[in-house]
Formats: structure tokens, C-alpha cells, sequence
């Protein structure tokens, strides 16, 4: 009742970096004379190193525990957030939103692994979905808290939020364990996973770049995919161990989960970028995403049973159902300048998440050995969290030249194949149980 809510408020700080820093794009691009669709970066890259660094965090915790890589992980966080505040040029505001996303990268993955660790069976169910619960109500709530502060205090106090996770830290320091297997940290891997995982986002991302970037991002794409694929074969219990890359039910749980924090991140651009082009203050784009975060409220209640009842693939496939819905309601509220209906949509959005991340978490967790859990993780919620970046890259490439509506029409179609890849495990998922 404890760990996992505080577990949660950081994790939702560290969502905070996307959900209040989304709010306050059209400033940035306007303070460092770029369009909103480059300022769409500031997003991305930190989506981005969010996403590759959470396996190297995951590894890191199998060899010294959580303890120590979570206080690290948080001060960089912290640091790369004021530096965002304090940037002076654009290259400098990237460069520190880098620096943060890797940071707060070890939040969501050694959140999960501590709780994995402590808990199992419906308990650790229950727990991970109060851990998404909590996270989601305080990321729900980063574009009001965004657009209040950026009232106040301006755009550049809105990005220095996450460094508020330091408060948050001593809280569940008795909680978090500090002992790890000792094994080798394959950095030369780490680093091929996340040129190849750039050079995706690049490629996704550069409609509104330019051919540059498309080429550097294609170039990193094409031969980084190859070489991560020998590096893997050649050493097996490198970053990306065997036994976890090769397990079906991490592969496929993770490409079909993938396609939610996508809609999720193309949704906390889309909507403040449409209704501030139409007039809006940050603040009150914030207070039409309040119910979202009342639906975050609740849905934790659900998630738990739920996951015990039907299993994590089946739970999987609801979400990546409900997020697919979500971007189509999404695209026809853009289309119509429907403030209802685009408000409906981001609670659609908001469930998938809560049930996506939770039952990937469930996912991973039963089909792998404990010693290698904290990599597993960090390999799934690299997959989880690089959807993310795609998402917003996305509508910040392909939203700023055909429009949001086609962009969201696009992220529309993502959870449908992530379907397809988790049809093998529909069929493999316990039967559903009454859980007393």
C-alpha cells in the first residue's frame, strides 16, 4: 500500500518530463524560432533515450541491486531537467533533454523490478497495476500542472518539474535492494541497440526535418539491425541475453504493447499543439485532461483482477484494442475541432496505458527466469517505451506536414499489427480463473 504508490508518484514525475513539457511546445518553438513540429523533439529525444537506456538500467540492476542505479538514475533526471529550464539555444535544450530521458529511464524499469522482487502471483498484479495507477494520475495531471506553472512562472520552470522526483527518493530507499549478481555490463551492445533504436525515430520523425535526417536515420536503421542481431548471437549473455530476445512471449507481448505508450505520446502532442493552435492557454488545455486523470484513479482497481482473470496477453490485446480506438476517435474530434470528443479519446488512451503497461510487466515477469529478470524487463520496456517515441515522432513529423488528423489515422494502425504479433499467445493464456 505503501512502495508501489510512491513507486508510482515518481514514475509519473518522470512521465511529467513528456506530459508538462508537451504543453509548453508552441514557447519553445516560438523562443528558439523553430516550428512546432521541430520542437517536437524536445518530446522525442527524451522519449527516446527514455526508451534505450531502461535496458541498461534493467542489466545494471541484475549485477548491484536497485538501490544505487535508481539514486543515479533520478539525479540525472533531476539534473538534465534544470538544465532544460536554464538551456540558453535550442542544440543545448536537446542535449539536456538527453541527458534527462536517460536519466529517467531507470524509474519505470527498476520501479517494476522492485516490485517483481518483492511480490508475486495476484499480489504483484494488484501492485503493478497501483504502480501504473499512481503513475498515470500524476502524468494526467503534468499538462494542468504544466500549464499552471508556465502561467506563473513561465515555460522554462515547467521543464525543470521532474527534478521534484529527488523529494520523492528517500521515501522507498529501505525498500529497494542493493545486492545484484555481479555479472558483465555488454556497453558495446548497449550501444548498437541504441544507435539502431535512433535511427528508427529519425527515420519516423524527419518529414519535418529533411532528407538529412532521413538519411542518417535509414543509414542507422539498416545496418544497426543486422549487427545488434550477430552481436546478439555471437554473445548470448551479452545486453540483449538469448534467452530473453528469443522467449516468444517477451518478443511478441512487447511489439504488441509497444503500440499503446505510442498512442499515449502521439495524443500529449497532438491535442495541446491543435487546441493551442486554435487558442487555448496551457493551463486550460491542462484542465480539459483533469478527467483522464480521475479515470487513472479507478482503473487500478480493474487492472489487477483483471490481469488475474484473463491473463496478460488477453489484457495486452484489450489495451492495444482501446488505444487503436482511441487515435481514431482522436483524428475524427481533430477533424470536426471537437473538444469533447478529442477529451474522450485521451481517457480511452489513458486505459490502454494502465492496462498495457502492467500486463506487459505480468508478461515478462512469468515467462523468465528471476536472474534475468531486471534485463527482461528493461529489454520489454525499451520495445514499450521506444512506441512511445515513434508516437511522437509521428505527429511531430508526419502531423506538421499532412496534418494531425492523418498522423493520428497513422498511429491508428500500429495497434492493430501488434495484434497480429500476439495472436500465437491468445491462444497459450491461462483460462480465466475466479481469484478469491
Amino acid at each position: 500500500r505503501r512502495v508501489s504508490p510512491v513507486l508510482g508518484l515518481l514514475f509519473g514525475l518522470a512521465a511529467m518530463g513528456s506530459a508538462s513539457a508537451a504543453i509548453v511546445l508552441s514557447d519553445v518553438a516560438a523562443e528558439f524560432d523553430v516550428s512546432v513540429g521541430q520542437a517536437a523533439w524536445v518530446i522525442s529525444l527524451y522519449a527516446l533515450l527514455l526508451a534505450v537506456t531502461t535496458a541498461v538500467h534493467g542489466r545494471i540492476s541484475d549485477l548491484v541491486g536497485v538501490r544505487t542505479p535508481l539514486l543515479v538514475g533520478v539525479g540525472l533526471m533531476a539534473g538534465g531537467a534544470v538544465a532544460a529550464a536554464f538551456a540558453p539555444t535550442y542544440p543545448m535544450l536537446l542535449l539536456a533533454r538527453l541527458l534527462q530521458g536517460a536519466g529517467a529511464a531507470a524509474v519505470p524499469v527498476l520501479g517494476v523490478a522492485a516490485l517483481s522482487a518483492r511480490y508475486d502471483g495476484a499480489v504483484r498484479d494488484l501492485a503493478l497495476g497501483r504502480l501504473a495507477g499512481w503513475a498515470a494520475v500524476v502524468a494526467c495531471l503534468g499538462p494542468l500542472v504544466g500549464g499552471l506553472t508556465e502561467h506563473l512562472l513561465g515555460w522554462r520552470a515547467v521543464l525543470a518539474l521532474p527534478a521534484l522526483g529527488l523529494l520523492v527518493l528517500p521515501l522507498l530507499w529501505h525498500a529497494l535492494g542493493s545486492t545484484g549478481s555481479g555479472a558483465d555490463l555488454d556497453i558495446p551492445g548497449a550501444l548498437l541497440v541504441g544507435l539502431t533504436a535512433a535511427g528508427l525515430v529519425l527515420l519516423v520523425q524527419s518529414p519535418s526535418t529533411g532528407v538529412v535526417v532521413a538519411l542518417v536515420g535509414a543509414v542507422l536503421l539498416v545496418l544497426g539491425a543486422p549487427v545488434t542481431a550477430r552481436r546478439v548471437r555471437r554473445r548470448p549473455d551479452g545486453f540483449l541475453p538469448l534467452v530473453v530476445v528469443s522467449d516468444p512471449a517477451v518478443v511478441r507481448s512487447a511489439v504488441a504493447a509497444a503500440a499503446v505508450p505510442a498512442a499515449w505520446f502521439g495524443l500529449l502532442i497532438a491535442v495541446p499543439a491543435v487546441l493551442v493552435a486554435d487558442g487555448w492557454e496551457p493551463w486550460q488545455v491542462g484542465t480539459l485532461l483533469v478527467p483522464s486523470a480521475l479515470v487513472a484513479m479507478v482503473v487500478p482497481r480493474l487492472t489487477g483482477p483483471m490481469l488475474s482473470r484473463i491473463g496478460p496477453s488477453r489484457s495486452l490485446a484489450v489495451s492495444a484494442s482501446s488505444a487503436s480506438v482511441a487515435l481514431l476517435v482522436a483524428a475524427f474530434g481533430v477533424g470536426l475541432d471537437h473538444v469533447t470528443v478529442i477529451a474522450v479519446a485521451v481517457v480511452l488512451v489513458t486505459f490502454a496505458f494502465l492496462l498495457g503497461q502492467p500486463a506487459l510487466s505480468a508478461a515478462v515477469g512469468q515467462a523468465v527466469p528471476a536472474e534475468v529478470r531486471g534485463v527482461a524487463l528493461g529489454v520489454a520496456t525499451l520495445v514499450f517505451l521506444t512506441g512511445g517515441s515513434v508516437g511522437s515522432a509521428v505527429v511531430g513529423g508526419v502531423g506538421d506536414t499532412v496534418g494531425m488528423g492523418v498522423a493520428l489515422l497513422v498511429l491508428a494502425a500500429l495497434p492493430l499489427l501488434g495484434l497480429l504479433a500476439l495472436r500465437p499467445l491468445l491462444r497459450r493464456d491461462p483460462a480465466p480463473v475466479t481469484v478469491p
